[in-house]
């Protein structure tokens, strides 16, 4: 649930809706714990033999906490942790698959005409495309936005198809729809469009409108349109290429076309180890920060590095605002953050980086309009810590991982 919460408000349209679920969310982690408490109490009062032990108990209570605090502080917990089955693994994916498999939901639907566009590129002067005028041929509808880590590892797969299968009537269509403030200007959408070789026409969707017309929850997410302007079909997140490939074959040759090119066979670079979760860091968009190692939104305070930072997590050390979606670096900001991945990206603005992982120092320089950053990338998965330096004015978003 507070995923989807974080994606709701990620769409910058917080309705009546999402207010009753995060209310939810609240009451049902509220509930059990009041409950806890209130039983804790009524033991305390009602049974003689608690009331005589109390002070006991609390002291042996006060030691196993303060056990299991110290254990998870010098990640002495991570063995047990990787050593415990993921009781939930089974029914994620089970959800997952049910996602893509029932995403026909949309399945004979008429396609929504884009809507509520800000600006068109890659179309002849940057007039609008509608898909009334593409009628007879096959689109491929995609969402997605330019500093998201997952879509960029599926751009090559439509960029792939749109070469390959243009001519024999595949039309695709980039909805760009943003996360972030810096994804809502044009002119950055524009650079990066180019910087990224994309050249199938993209809508810039600031206003969610065409995200809401197709009911769409998912960066990436594909709809495949038949000639006749139905939807036949959609995939939500990365992966599963191969079938959305066959099933984009299957509409071009119902309708119509020749003897079709071979299938492309472009990598499938979709993570298939777990990792850190994707981490935000401009008060906006993170948790509340209880560790009091994070400086309060709209302010800058000098931090220091705790002695140890926790599985999946991250430490402040210098200067630090937090405004937004970002953390600024100040004077000798530096950041340490405890991972488990294969390769570390960072969603950043203008500024320099230097990324120290076991001794090796690696310079990264990030120019131009906020994109994401690979700071570590490596042929396998690694438990390690990074410690990172930033020059002062440098903004960071967003750590994703694979």
């Amino acid at each position: 649930m507070l995923a989807t919460i974080a994606v709701l408000g990620a769409t910058h349209r917080i309705g009546f809706g999402a207010l009753v679920l995060t209310a939810a969310f609240g009451v049902g982690a509220g509930i059990p714990l009041l409950a806890l408490a209130l039983a804790g109490d009524a033991l305390t009062r009602r049974v003689r033999s608690l009331r005589t032990r109390a002070r006991a108990i609390r002291v042996t209570t006060g030691v196993a906490l303060l056990a299991v605090a110290a254990a998870t502080a010098f990640d002495l917990t991570a063995g047990l942790q990787r050593a415990v089955p993921d009781y939930t693994a089974a029914l994620q994916k089970s959800f997952e698959a049910g996602t893509s498999a029932t995403a026909n939901l949309h399945e004979l639907a008429a396609a929504p005409e884009p809507t509520g566009i800000t600006a068109w590129l890659n179309t002849p002067g940057g007039r609008p495309l509608t898909l009334a005028s593409r009628h007879g041929k096959v689109v491929l509808v995609t969402f997605w936005t330019y500093s998201c880590v997952n879509c960029l590892r599926a751009l090559p797969h439509y960029e792939s198809w749109y070469r390959t299968y243009r001519d024999s009537g595949l039309v695709v269509l980039g909805v760009h729809t943003p996360e972030f403030a810096f994804e809502h200007e044009p002119a950055n959408v524009a650079a990066q469009v180019e910087a990224l070789g994309v050249d199938y026409p993209v809508a810039i969707d600031n206003d969610y409108a065409t995200w809401n017309a197709y009911g769409n929850q998912y960066w990436p997410a594909s709809y495949l349109v038949d000639a006749s302007g139905q939807v036949r079909g959609s995939h939500f997140g990365e992966g599963a290429y191969a079938d959305t490939e066959q099933q984009l074959r299957g509409l071009l040759t119902d309708a119509g076309a020749g003897p079709l090119p071979p299938p492309t066979d472009v990598p499938d670079r979709t993570p298939a180890q777990a990792a850190t979760p994707e981490t935000y860091l401009g008060p906006a968009n993170a948790p509340l920060d209880i560790t009091g190692n994070q400086p309060p939104p709209g302010r800058t305070r000098t931090l220091h590095f705790p002695a140890a930072v926790s599985s999946d997590t991250f430490a402040l050390d210098g200067t630090w605002t937090a405004s937004g979606e970002s953390l600024t670096a100040g004077p000798a900001a530096r950041l340490r953050l405890n991972f488990r991945a294969r390769a570390v990206h960072l969603v950043a603005g203008t500024g320099t980086l230097i990324v120290d992982l076991d001794g090796t120092h690696t310079t990264v320089a990030a120019s131009g309009v906020p994109k994401l950053y690979t700071l570590v990338s490596g042929p396998a998965a690694r438990h390690s810590t990074l410690t990172l330096s930033l020059t002062p004015g440098l903004q960071a978003y967003d750590f994703t991982f694979d």
